[in-house]
């Protein structure tokens, strides 16, 4: 995400860092390596003004000058000043309104509106426990009713049926009152994508929004689109009451501009950002957070949240009992890990998260490559049988054969994967003796992750 204005900024505050004392001439050559980076980042040019302006004048401030670490008070600056412009904080959604809460999705056509529609169902029903409906106005493409149903089933809500041959003031009041009959907590509307410029659609999801009177309405924007997304946000903003904006496609953003523009320009709060495109890629936006990442600082916090919620803790707890118990670690166990690693998000969206130096150590190492030979070693054991993954020590030369040919690799890889879990088997050995458990019981304590039940 923003891994090009990360570069730049993340190698200045590098230099800051160091800086022993801060003077006018070096403030200003910061600020002018600043500019440039956002300006080639896509943020809007009054937004960069806005931003160098507040930074200069707090730079040249006694905070900095007075300080005995003038680079890292300077730095703290940059990052505190970059979060104000996306916005204090978080703002997560509101649902303070009568059940049903009506959630209204406007956006262009292209933005991810549909699938995000469902991640913010998913999210809703986990991490709100909120009982959800979806329902699709797009009128005009029958598929994207069709694709509302799908993944809406994927996400564990339920979905409401409507028609091309229907007008979608209609749709969404049957919605709505289906919803107050059913006692669903949030009403989910997604509407038909649009441009700014189509007259019509805009005047009809205007008359939607006057026959649901939603509590949010969330204009879906592509943040790859850059200084366009900051553009049609604003005339979205000028003909509806939007009360915040989702970014999707940040995991592909490479430049960062329209987070930074976004909430300035249209004054609407950033409240969720796609990272990934599976139903469980959207997070809250947390704006203080995502300046410490644009500047390479990462985003620790993030990544702890994200293994603690890839991580089962009762098959850790099973595992960890297993093996004090003398049960032994077989393949069937190794498979287990692997399986954990993919439910975190992969290798590449965990890396994301690090800081800059250790991401760039980490990159080092191809991530791509890394993630097929998960994938791989997941292949080999499958292949397996079920006695030969509880007694690992049956499988030969003739065994690693057939296992070869089934998961379509070379008996090298075989025996390589064999080797790894032999290591792993020696490690979980060692831990026997209640030293798995300490490690767990250490792991509970680290912040953002639950307390072990032991």
């Amino acid at each position: 995400m923003a891994s090009a204005l990360t570069d730049k900024l993340s190698r200045l505050v590098k230099d800051l860092r160091g800086q022993g004392r801060i003077t006018e001439s070096n403030v200003t050559d910061m600020l002018r390596e600043v500019r440039m980076a956002l300006l080639e980042a896509d943020v809007a040019l009054p937004v960069v003004r806005d931003f160098i302006a507040r930074v200069k004048e707090k730079a040249l401030g006694q905070e900095v000058l007075g300080s005995l670490q003038p680079g890292q008070v300077l730095v703290s600056i940059v990052n505190r000043e970059l979060a104000a412009t996306m916005g204090e904080g978080v703002s997560d959604i509101n649902l303070a309104a009568q059940p049903p809460a009506v959630i209204l999705m406007a956006g262009l056509q292209g933005a991810g509106k549909t699938t995000t529609t469902a991640k913010l169902a998913k999210h809703l029903i986990e991490k709100r426990k909120k009982k959800v409906l979806t329902v699709s106005g797009d009128v005009y493409r029958p598929a994207a009713i069709e694709q509302l149903k799908t993944v809406t089933a994927q996400a564990g809500a339920e979905w409401f049926p409507s028609t091309p041959d229907q007008n979608p003031v209609d749709i969404g009041r049957a919605a709505l009152d289906y919803a107050k009959k059913h006692f669903f907590d949030v009403l989910l509307v997604d509407t038909a994508g649009r441009l700014a410029i189509d007259e019509a659609l805009m005047l009809e999801i205007k008359n939607l929004h006057a026959a649901l009177n939603p509590v949010e309405t969330l204009f879906v924007v592509d943040a790859m689109q850059g200084q366009d997304a900051v553009n049609t946000a604003k005339a979205f903003k000028e003909a509806l009451p939007l009360t915040g904006i989702i970014l999707t496609k940040t995991d592909g953003d490479s430049r960062g501009g329209a987070a930074l523009s976004v909430r300035q320009i249209t004054g609407a709060p950033i409240k969720f950002a796609g990272t990934s495109e599976k139903l469980d890629g959207l997070e809250v936006f947390d704006a203080e957070r995502h300046a410490g990442r644009i500047l390479g600082m990462g985003d620790i916090v993030a990544l702890v949240e994200q293994v603690t919620a890839g991580v089962d803790i009762e098959a850790a707890k099973k595992l960890a009992e297993k093996v004090k118990s003398g049960g032994g670690f077989d393949l069937n166990d190794f498979l287990a890990q692997i399986q954990q690693m993919k439910q975190m998000g992969g290798l590449s969206s965990l890396m994301d998260k690090l800081p800059a130096a250790m991401a760039a150590k980490a990159g080092q190492v191809d991530m791509d490559k890394a993630e097929k030979d998960i994938k791989r070693k997941e292949g080999i054991i499958h292949s397996m049988t079920p006695l030969e993954r509880r007694k690992p020590e049956l499988i030969k030369a003739t065994r690693k054969r057939r296992i070869a040919a089934g998961a379509g690799v070379h008996v090298q890889e075989v025996n390589r994967m064999l080797k790894e879990f032999e290591q792993m088997q020696e490690m979980m050995k060692r831990m026997k003796g209640g030293g798995m458990m300490k490690m767990m019981k250490r792991l509970g304590g680290m912040k953002g992750m639950p307390k072990m039940p032991f």
